[in-house]
């Protein structure tokens, strides 16, 4: 590997490689730019033609070409590097060692299996009639490689085993899993499948949409791939890899829900758009925008996960200096844009040209009666929220803007504003009406920290929970640990404990025992899946670092540990099914 990636390094010039994402221009015998990691107007990031490197003495950040792709492109170590070499005419295979080969098998699992569904589609004419019927055009399906999962459990497994593939290769890529018997599952079965791809185009996972007519209460409409060595879908946009040329020229970026309403959009010729897969947009999936543009026009469902969903976003974007906008549907017959463009062609357009700014969008549900007019002394607590998301900007100007938009309709002295502004806690911002607001404790605490205190107070109620405690006091938080062994604790975490004994305190009499039992294991896992995660992404931190260091032993019993991380955490999530 470190032969690899020395020789990687002397056929790639990294002034030639960098100016092809950076403008950069001469200083003395070295070059500057400005750099794309963090918001500057000055150019602080230097280029060094003799020592092959970069270095940001704004952000801090430097290294080598594959340091910028990866930081660039937001990919792992490995993808970077296969990229690289495909640019340097550099055969991987002989060069890429261990580590690599066990990469680059799981990308070609991928690839051949993404061809399978691919083949099954196009001998499928129930699924191209349903494809026809929500509007997508044969070119359309052919161009995201649109494919179909077959209806028999092990179809997908039995063809890859034929092409040379091992199981235990293909349980890497996600696409198997192993049941309780010992055999093998196709993960995805009887689905409409929706290739995913990192942001240089290889398939790294899917989205399996269930057939229609085959709807099944014990399965969820949409199967996303698992997090494997190449794909973690917080990271990954869903038809980036087209876009981004177009979202740079344009300098924003859409983005809907899901990959029906991208497909139709980028049908209907709106080509800087994006979608994320089957997760909530993350600070990562933002960054990688944010390098290419400035402004963000969100589209999301109206129902309130949605909108909910929506003002996570908004408040995410503009903590990044995005100039964030709605795309609004006019018409309630429609739900998303994908029914927009399959009824009415052309109309997406229009209705982007008046997307509303997410401020304006805030000032209308916080501020404003059932009929639209603006209400501000029924809202008090309300133009605090509407405070807070003003506060959350990055940018002074429109802190500024909309302090004085909002002056003009409250009424209230901008100045007087602003105080109030200052005042509000930017740790806990607020985010909901007044009638919407608990006022409880729990909103205190993470996910895991109720688990915890629910599994704590089980115990304390039932000797038979109690007995089953010491094998599972591993996964909880160092806190939690001393506080069910009756450690010393400080005075906030006293009052933790007083609330848990408390709240469990009136129950012992009330639990009967067969649902106990499943509420405990229900727990459990979900304690286990949630410190395996955190496990995962420690293994993660401690493999760049390794990558780095060219400590290919190290690094190789860290990608095994990685894989026995993440077989458990598969193990878990079939438990909670």
């Amino acid at each position: 590997m470190i032969d690899a990636v020395s020789t990687i390094k002397e056929k790639i010039d990294v002034v030639d490689f960098l100016s092809q994402y950076i403008k950069l221009t001469p200083a003395g015998k070295n070059f500057r730019a400005v750099c794309p990691f963090h918001k500057e107007k000055t150019p602080s990031l230097m280029v060094s033609p003799d020592k092959q490197i970069w270095h940001c003495f704004g952000c801090g950040n430097g290294g080598d070409v594959i340091k910028f792709l990866m930081l660039y492109e937001n990919l792992e170590f490995f993808d970077a590097l296969k990229v690289l070499a495909e640019k340097a005419g550099i055969n991987l295979d002989i060069l890429g060692g261990r580590d690599f080969k066990t990469y680059d098998v799981i990308y070609k699992v991928m690839e051949s299996a993404k061809e399978f569904f691919r083949l099954n589609l196009y001998k499928s004419d129930e699924v191209k009639d349903y494809l026809k019927n929500r509007g997508l055009k044969g070119e359309t399906v052919k161009e995201f490689e649109l494919g179909v999962a077959l209806d028999d459990f092990d179809a997908l497994s039995r063809y890859l085993l034929k092409k040379g593939f091992s199981i235990s290769d293909i349980e890497k890529a996600g696409l198997v899993f192993k049941t309780e018997r010992g055999t093998y599952w196709d993960r995805f079965r009887g689905r409409l499948m929706f290739p995913l791809y990192n942001h240089v185009g290889k398939v790294v996972g899917f989205t399996g949409r269930i057939l229609p007519g085959r709807d099944d209460k014990n399965t969820g409409k949409y199967v996303n791939s698992p997090e494997t060595p190449i794909f973690q879908k917080s990271k990954i946009l869903y038809g980036f890899h087209k876009t981004k040329g177009d979202i740079r020229e344009a300098k924003a970026a859409i983005l809907v829900e899901g990959q029906m309403d991208f497909l139709m959009m980028w049908q209907d010729g709106v080509k800087n758009v994006v979608a994320t897969s089957g997760t909530a947009l993350t600070p990562d999936h933002l960054k990688t925008l944010r390098k290419l543009a400035e402004d963000l026009i969100l589209s999301f469902d109206a129902d309130a996960a949605g909108q909910a969903a929506a003002e996570r976003s908004i408040d995410l974007a503009s903590g990044l200096d995005f100039s964030v906008k709605l795309l609004i549907i006019d018409d309630p017959k429609f739900k998303d844009p994908a029914d927009v463009v399959k009824e009415k062609p052309g109309h997406i357009s229009e209705l982007l040209i008046s997307a509303k700014p997410a401020m304006e969008y805030y000032f209308y549900k916080y501020l404003s009666d059932k009929e639209g007019a603006i209400d501000f002394k029924k809202n008090k607590h309300n133009l605090r929220v509407v405070l807070s998301k003003i506060k959350n900007l990055s940018s002074s100007i429109e802190k500024n803007h909309w302090i004085k938009q909002l002056s003009g309709i409250s009424k209230v002295n901008e100045e007087v504003l602003i105080e109030e502004m200052e005042s509000l806690k930017e740790s806990a911002p607020i985010n909901k009406p007044e009638d919407e607001v608990l006022a409880s404790p729990e909103q205190e605490f993470s996910r895991v920290d109720l688990i915890c205190q629910r599994l704590i107070g089980l115990a304390l109620n039932d000797p038979s929970v109690k007995a089953k405690m010491p094998e599972y006091i591993e996964y909880f938080p160092e806190f939690y640990k001393k506080l069910y062994k009756g450690g010393k604790l400080d005075g906030s975490m006293e009052k933790i404990s007083e609330l848990i004994s408390l709240r469990f305190s009136f129950e012992s009499g009330n639990m009967k025992e067969d649902g106990l039992e499943k509420e405990f294991d229900q727990l459990i896992r979900e304690l286990k899946l949630g410190y395996f995660k955190e496990k995962q992404q420690k293994i993660r931190l401690e493999i760049e670092v390794l990558e780095q260091s060219g400590d290919e032993d190290g690094l190789a019993a860290k990608m095994k540990e990685f894989d026995t991380v993440s077989k458990e955490m598969h193990n878990i999530r079939a438990g909670l099914k």
